[in-house]
């Protein structure tokens, strides 16, 4: 098995997010980007400037989406009205592959409009896995989930969240977003070894990587995307690349947002950590 079934086979290098501050530069100067991440909740609108500058991006560029709104780990199921303007999203923009966070956000129709993690038990994972195979049957293309940050455990945990992310995956059949910012995030928050996370997910399964920054608090370090990406999550991206090789990786910098070409060079420094842990790997397979 191999992440190439939950792309379509689409290989992707370096990315960044598709930010309206940027609309303008991209649209005059054309900058040479292998792939632009949309958020699709942005774009789910009948019409108006997302649309049409999103079309003239089409043009031009490989666009992948990234939702916030899905919540797989609901208890009542996905929203079938928010899959049905997801997949005419999707038709617009021949995505290669879709991603959305692992975690819940609504009950009885309410909202929270938030990321909220998912108890990590043998039954949440039946549940989110069965809500999963449904969203990837309905949308007709390749389904991947990203590991959210987390600022505390729950009691009655059975497992650990790497395990987690690997029993649903597995059961689902999905793709996985592997999040490097927010697995060092977590690991800070909760106590954590985030080496042993990264070694733990199976590499077959990563269909792409998010790098980004965050801030540092006195109690909590929070998954803001407003700093560059500090070295210790470097590290861990090098060891993801290591083991699951060469994956579509995307930069999210998503508060106080600089300019392009800023944004852009911070992007490009996964390049040369990309090189160095492919070279770690050949390495290995030599030995």
């Amino acid at each position: 098995m191999s992440a190439a079934k939950f792309t379509g086979g689409v290989e992707l290098a370096t990315g960044i997010g598709l930010r309206s501050p940027h609309y303008g530069h991209i649209l005059s100067e054309k900058p040479t980007v292998d792939w632009f991440e949309i958020i699709s909740e942005n774009y789910m609108v009948e019409g108006g400037r997302p649309l049409e500058v999103l079309d003239l991006i089409l043009e031009q560029y490989r666009v992948v989406q990234h939702g916030v709104g899905l919540y797989p780990g609901n208890a009542d199921g996905v929203d079938r009205d928010h899959l049905k303007r997801l997949k005419r999203l999707v038709k617009r923009t021949k995505t290669p592959w879709i991603s959305d966070h692992l975690c819940w956000g609504s009950i009885d129709g309410s909202m929270s409009h938030d990321l909220l993690p998912i108890p990590f038990t043998f039954e949440a994972v039946r549940k989110t896995a069965e809500n999963l195979r449904m969203t990837q049957d309905f949308l007709e293309v390749p389904l991947a989930v990203e590991n959210v940050s987390s600022y505390g455990d729950f009691n009655g945990n059975e497992m650990t969240e790497w395990e987690f992310l690997a029993e649903v995956s597995e059961l689902a059949d999905v793709g996985i977003l592997l999040d490097v910012n927010n697995i060092y995030v977590s690991s800070i928050n909760n106590g954590f070894d985030p080496l042993e996370y990264v070694n733990f997910v199976p590499p077959e399964r990563v269909a792409q990587i998010h790098i980004a920054g965050h801030s540092r608090y006195e109690r909590f370090i929070i998954d803001t995307h407003d700093h560059p990406v500090i070295d210790p999550v470097w590290k861990l991206y090098e060891r993801a690349i290591e083991r699951c090789g060469a994956v579509a990786t995307l930069l999210e910098w998503d508060g106080k947002i600089p300019s392009f070409e800023e944004v852009w060079t911070e992007a490009r420094k996964s390049e040369a950590w990309r090189e160095s842990a492919l070279a770690k790997k050949a390495d290995h397979a030599a030995a």
